[in-house]
């Protein structure tokens, strides 16, 4: 039986068939999900510091829980995130959550669906954090304060350069070590960096 189970499994290895925990696939990081990538403050207190440890001093202390970061670098417990402004600062991965977000970089309406000539349900201000629940074709599912509606990709940081283009008639596979999973969450953080202000 285990013979003629390991020749069936090698046949669909050979045509592409394999079965899925087969073709299961994490990137080359430590935490097994690709960078850069986007995710979001888990607090609405968390320390940024200049280097991967707790003896590195503070560079940044930011107050707002959502906001999203790139993640460009990685340690086993430590994360190298860039800001929407462009500041690169240390956090430790329990300050960080996988639920994605936007920031708004100009005013732009958010819409009841992915159409220009949709109706306008709100105006999205500038810099404003919205909720992202999904990217097509170069429009965003967005939501904030239990509103949800459509708008441009190209108008929020925090999208992927995939997301904001329109799809092409022949659309590319998505990278097998792609994964929108949470951060990691355990381990304990020490005090200063779950508090005050950016």
């Amino acid at each position: 039986y285990m013979d003629f189970k390991a020749a069936i499994f090698s046949l669909l290895a050979f045509l592409g068939l394999a079965p899925t925990t087969a073709l299961a696939q994490s990137c080359d990081t430590f935490s097994g999900l690709p960078v850069p990538r986007f995710v979001t403050l888990r607090f609405d207190e968390a320390a940024g510091r200049a280097g991967p440890s707790r003896d590195h001093p503070i560079l940044w202390m930011y107050q707002r829980a959502g906001l999203p970061v790139q993640i460009v670098e990685e340690t086993v417990d430590w994360r190298r995130v860039q800001d929407p402004d462009g500041s690169l600062v240390w956090m430790h991965r329990r300050l960080l959550s996988g639920r994605r977000s936007v920031r708004a970089v100009g005013e732009t309406p958010l819409l009841a669906r992915p159409d220009e000539e949709s109706s306008q349900l709100a105006t999205i201000e500038p810099d404003a954090i919205l909720w992202l629940e999904r990217c097509r074709s170069g429009w965003c599912r967005l939501e904030a304060d239990g509103r949800r509606g459509w708008a441009r990709a190209s108008q929020f940081w925090g999208v992927y350069r995939s997301e904001a283009e329109p799809a092409s008639a022949l659309e590319t596979a998505q990278d097998p070590c792609y994964r929108d999973t949470a951060e990691t969450a355990d381990g304990v953080l020490a005090s200063s960096d779950l508090s005050a202000s950016r």
